[in-house]
């Protein structure tokens, strides 16, 4: 089964030509009781089925599709407007790993739990993971409106529209082993050229069916695959000889 290795890297296109790796920090996450938390002011987003107007929403005119990316483009909007668009893409990889682990995002699923044990959760992670008070804000938002269970989808779009925005282009790399950072930034290098964006954002997978080498998904959902795997050579080499799956003998 493939794994999901939760370590986002950014190539960036300079001039004169260079790159640049960054890695982002692992979340740690902790969990105690009998916390004292702050006041939040709580506001839920407005309405945003259409973001019209000069200047006025990251995505324009465009329709909004689903409430996942509703609360993306408004917390999108926020982290523009108060110039800290890279810290909060930072801010939402943190919380993308925190709420892989299925127990967490169980935790904040539950209609049981209440409220306020969702809140001394969120001021643990806001405290481990050391977020922005605008991202630990709208994660409240999130607890009041009864929405935690859309998070990891809110993520998702919120990284859709961040790259949209930031003329990013996000390529998958799946490989049998973990790639070294000056691989990455070659593939980096090279999806770049074949795309045209402006910076590329490498995330990786790891998956042992591979047998040996990667591929790299591109594109918008992924649509564009180029695979230089073992496995895609030993299938095509058995669709040739007619003769079905082919495994190599270790």
């Amino acid at each position: 089964m493939a794994a999901l290795q939760q370590t986002p890297i950014t190539f960036q296109s300079r001039s004169p030509p260079s790159t640049q790796i960054i890695v982002s920090p692992t979340a740690k996450l902790s969990f105690s009781g009998g916390l004292r938390l702050p006041k939040f002011t709580v506001r839920a987003p407005s309405k945003l089925s259409r973001r019209g107007g000069q200047g006025g929403g990251v995505l324009g005119a465009k329709m909004v599709d689903s409430p996942a990316e509703s609360y993306a483009v408004a917390l999108c909007d926020v982290a523009k407007s108060n110039g800290t668009l890279e810290k909060t893409s930072a801010d939402l990889e943190k919380i993308e790993k925190i709420f892989t682990e299925e127990s967490v995002f169980d935790f904040f699923s539950n209609p049981i739990m209440s409220d306020e044990k969702k809140r001394e959760v969120v001021a643990e992670i806001a405290k481990s993971s050391e977020l922005q008070p605008h991202v630990v804000n709208f994660l409240n938002i999130l607890v009041d409106m009864d929405r935690m269970e859309l998070i990891k989808d809110i993520v998702q779009e919120f990284e859709m529209v961040y790259n949209k925005i930031t003329d990013t282009e996000l390529a998958v790399v799946t490989s049998v082993v973990k790639l070294e950072s000056q691989h990455l930034a070659q593939i980096a290098k090279g999806v770049q050229r074949l795309t045209g964006a402006k910076n590329v954002r490498i995330k990786t997978v790891l998956d042992p069916s591979l047998v040996a080498g990667f591929t790299i998904r591109y594109g918008d959902s992924g649509s564009k695959m180029i695979d230089m795997s073992v496995k895609k050579q030993l299938d095509d080499i058995a669709a040739q000889l007619d003769i079905g799956d082919l495994q190599l003998a270790i």
